[in-house]
Parts: C-alpha cells; sequence; structure tokens
C-alpha cells in the first residue's frame, strides 16, 4: 500500500550564477529542470522503477527567484491510473546567508507515465489516499485530468476528419 506521503521528496538547491539570466535572476527553465527532477523521483519511487515525463499541466511562478536562494522543490503524487500518475510539486525558496521565512515562489503539476525497459508503458500500484490532504490533492488532480482529456478531445474533433 502506498500513500502519496509515501512519494514525498525535497530537493534543495542554492542558485548560483550558472543558474542566472540576464536580469540577475534565475532563469525559469532552470528552475522547471529541477521541479522534473524532483517530479521524477516522486513518479520512480511510487512506479517502483522508471517512469517519465509526458507533460507539464501547468507551471505558475509567482515571483523570480535571486542568485542565492536556496530553492526548495517538493514533490508528491497526487494521483495515480493505470500506467500514470500526476506528481504536484511546490518551489520555495529562502536566503543563503540568513535565516529568512520561505518564499512559495511556483508550483506545477507534472503527468508522468511508468515505462519498462523497452520503454513501453507499464503498470503502476494503487495509490491510497488517507488524509484530508491527500484526498484533496487527489481530488483536484482528478479534475485537472478531464480537464487535459476534454481539451484534447476538443482539439482533435476541432481538426476535422483526416488532418
Amino acid at each position: 500500500m502506498t500513500t502519496p506521503t509515501d512519494t514525498q521528496i525535497t530537493l534543495s538547491r542554492v542558485m548560483g550564477n550558472v543558474e542566472g539570466n540576464l536580469l540577475g535572476t534565475v532563469h525559469g527553465g532552470n528552475i522547471m529542470k529541477i521541479v522534473d527532477d524532483a517530479a521524477g523521483v516522486a513518479a520512480n519511487r511510487f512506479a517502483q522503477g522508471p517512469a517519465v515525463t509526458a507533460g507539464m499541466d501547468e507551471m505558475v511562478f509567482l515571483t523570480p527567484v535571486r542568485i542565492g536562494d536556496v530553492l526548495h522543490v517538493h514533490a508528491c503524487v497526487n494521483w495515480a491510473g493505470r500506467s500514470s500518475m500526476e506528481v504536484g510539486v511546490r518551489a520555495e525558496v529562502d536566503r543563503w546567508d540568513a535565516v529568512t521565512p520561505r518564499v512559495h515562489v511556483a508550483s506545477a503539476y507534472l503527468v508522468m507515465v511508468a515505462v519498462d525497459q523497452d520503454g513501453a508503458t507499464r503498470e503502476v500500484p494503487e495509490l491510497v489516499v488517507q488524509t484530508a490532504a491527500e484526498r484533496r490533492r487527489h481530488h483536484e488532480a482528478e479534475i485537472r485530468r478531464r480537464h487535459r482529456l476534454a481539451r484534447r478531445e476538443e482539439i482533435a474533433s476541432s481538426r476535422g476528419v483526416g488532418e
């Protein structure tokens, strides 16, 4: 029995000049890479083997990350189907040189798919939600999944036959 809490992972890293952009803040793509790394660890742990990123459903940047900030990226599996899962990720920062409160800087939802050694999809275990927070995240993930599928269907139908 695996719960979302069992899949939680936190990656922390000091943001240096190499991650910076021309504005002196951290390039969003670097944050996205760390978000993807954390989601991958959570998904691989849950799937008990390889899982790959199928998509990033949504990523919202709330405030810039500065050079010298310590980026803390928290990931957790919110929902699981037969072979796919949604991983929620929350990024927070604090300063490397002072004791400061953590600031929420970004959130993302990634869809990950478990694969076998040949790259074919494979089944994942059941995700057992227990706490009120786990149930809320699971329910919200189901809403996002329905919206993803409806959007995909609407786009396909708008293209018509033969496209």
